[in-house]
């Protein structure tokens, strides 16, 4: 019996999948624990093992193919002692007939039933026909409006998760047809959720890509499609400042020691055998270090939201952003708070690194409790972040300069860095995070109590 390789869901939000390459060929034997391909998805590249033994007789998606979607038939294994023709010819056709004939019969459906909605009804006496005019868009059913849609598009909605009162319809008279579905799964073409009585407005949609487009002259841009990931962080981030109240709070912290401790450290850093240094503690380090520290001293803001309830978390683990071609990503220091200032700094190196190369792994960058976006290296003064749901905050980080400050009454020259904590106010009120990002403070102006 021929084995179907399926499209893997390598991480528990992946949908699609691009199929960047082959490691193996039609023809080849393969055993279990075989690398046989790579897949990219939104945040990183990765490999794909065989889980049975045979050989390939057919590879139904070829590499470079993009959008596969999970549990889609991407090769064809024959079993030992059976016929690879045979299997490689069978076995990938039927998934693909019964597709394509489940499309069609839909497709169809769909067509019959919008041609119908087309159609012009009989004429009728003008006072009937009035009542049922001004109720085409929508009927109202146990006080809801009820949204026209095509069966094909219902059932999309459906896998999608997406509720079909959401989603602007084109279709006839404003019905709801599969392009729009599949317009929404990008964010295209969405309503805004319905306010509550007496709330506030809501927020107006997005304009569409022919509003945009119509603003500037045929020519006079160039059109570069959106990939996976850039797709992924305009929805989740979108969703965050819709979602998460956000609150901000600012504080100037002294690093005039931190500075000095670092040059210390790293001038008596261990060299190997090339006499070069073993470690180089960066400033971004002592930040992770300080964050993690000051959550386990104030364990209340260390904590994510839930509808059904808090969840506080035993340990601080660190996202930290880095930024990569196309976007960017928070590989996580786990339980930050053990960890010395040398390791940290190792692991972010590593983290980078691969986060660059896309070669993270699910669970190095999903979770956390927390995030630090820096972007002193680029001489930002301050700005503020988004917070990365589930996380309640996260802290941004400006460049430390020389300003002058007084002491004593006299002004004197001190390096100075601006740090913003983003706070979602559903988990962390102004006073606990007010506590929070005063621990920082005096973390990372006394880096000597990391040390403790």
């Amino acid at each position: 019996m021929p084995i179907n390789i399926l499209m893997p869901a390598l991480s528990p939000t992946m949908e699609k999948g691009n199929l960047a390459k082959w490691l193996k060929k039609e023809g080849d034997k393969v055993k279990s624990g075989d690398v046989i391909a790579e897949i990219e998805t939104d945040k990183a590249t990765m490999e794909v093992e065989a889980v049975d033994e045979g050989t390939i007789a057919k590879i139904v998606v070829p590499e470079g193919t993009q959008d596969v979607a999970v549990n889609d038939v991407i090769a064809v294994l024959a079993g030992d002692g059976e016929d690879v023709k045979a299997a490689g010819a069978g076995a990938a056709s039927a998934p693909k007939s019964e597709a394509k004939s489940e499309a069609k019969s839909e497709a169809k459906s769909e067509a019959k039933t919008e041609a119908k909605a087309e159609a012009p009804a009989p004429a009728k006496p003008a006072s009937a026909e009035a009542p049922k005019a001004a109720a085409a868009p929508a009927q109202q059913t146990n006080g809801h409006a009820r949204t026209f849609s095509s069966p094909l598009a219902r059932r999309l909605a459906k896998e999608a998760g997406i509720e079909l009162g959401r989603i602007n319809g084109s279709g006839p008279h404003g019905r709801v047809i599969a392009r729009d579905v599949e317009e929404a799964k990008s964010g295209k073409g969405l309503k805004a959720p319905a306010a509550a009585p007496g709330a506030a407005p809501s927020i107006a949609p997005s304009m569409s890509d022919k509003q945009i487009l119509a603003l500037y002259e045929p020519g006079s841009y160039e059109v570069i499609p959106h990939d996976g990931m850039r797709r992924t962080i305009a929805q989740r981030l979108t969703a965050s400042v819709q979602t998460v109240p956000h609150f901000y709070l600012t504080m100037d912290c002294d690093i005039g020691k931190l500075l000095a401790a670092r040059e210390e450290i790293n001038a008596s850093a261990p060299k190997d055998k090339e006499k070069k240094p073993l470690y180089k503690i960066s400033v971004n380090d002592f930040v992770i270090k300080a964050m993690a520290i000051a959550l386990q001293r104030i364990p209340n803001a260390n904590v994510s939201w839930t509808e059904s309830g808090m969840l506080k978390h035993r340990h601080s683990d660190i996202g930290v952003a880095v930024a990569m071609p196309g976007g960017l990503i928070t590989p996580i220091i786990r339980k930050a708070e053990t960890k010395t200032l040398s390791t940290i700094s190792a692991e972010m190196k590593d983290y980078a690194a691969r986060a660059r190369a896309r070669k993270l792994k699910p669970e190095e960058y999903q979770g956390g409790t927390t995030a630090v976006s820096n972007l002193g290296m680029y001489g930002i003064k301050d700005f503020t972040a988004v917070i990365n749901p589930p996380h309640a905050t996260i802290l941004a980080v400006g460049t430390s300069e020389e300003r002058a400050v007084v002491r004593g009454g006299r002004i004197e020259a001190a390096h100075i860095m601006s740090v913003t904590l983003s706070c979602d106010h559903r988990a962390v009120d102004g006073a606990l995070g007010a506590e929070l990002i005063g621990a920082f403070k005096m973390l990372i102006e006394n880096p000597v109590m990391m040390m403790v």
